[in-house]
């Protein structure tokens, strides 16, 4: 009784709001008070506000919230001790098939830098000159277009 009554007194407040709005030549922000200020109305009549108030002053509703508090966190630690073994047998499995000494960590793919040309039009300096000379050996053609754009704006 006593919240149907709040939202009564909420309803009635923001209605006046919305009237002054509307006095001062701002229809559409009354528009949206009004609406906003129907909303506790609507939920009394609905009756979902008796429900919540009895939920709310119920043991037993409560007493539900827990159990369904203790079945999440249930769920959620399982999922996580799930997916740790998981993760860690394919870690073990990568690491004894590429020989890797710590779990997790791989070689890198090329110690040679992947652009071989340095700012000016000639080879960079300590550059081998070879028939790949614009191209990384790891990734062959891979880069040509990029590296075509680049060259034709002087980069």
């Amino acid at each position: 009784m006593i919240a149907e009554t709040v939202c009564s007194a909420v309803s009635a407040a923001g209605l006046g709001i919305a009237v002054v709005t509307a006095y001062r030549r701002r229809f559409l922000a009354a528009a949206r008070i009004a609406a906003y200020s129907l909303v506790p109305v609507g939920l009394v009549m609905t009756g979902v506000v008796g429900w919540l108030s009895d939920t709310a002053l119920s043991p037993t509703a409560w007493a539900g919230f827990g159990v369904l508090g203790a079945a999440w966190l249930l769920f959620a630690t399982t999922r996580a001790v799930e997916r740790r073994r998981s993760g860690a047998s394919t870690e073990r499995g990568a690491a004894a098939g590429t020989g890797s000494i710590h779990p997790g960590t791989t070689a890198p793919a090329s110690s040679t830098p992947a652009l071989r040309q340095g700012r000016g039009n000639g080879p960079a300096q300590g550059q081998p000159q070879g028939r790949n000379q614009g191209k990384s050996p790891a990734t062959g053609d891979d880069f040509s277009d990029i590296e075509a754009i680049l060259k034709k704006h002087g980069i």
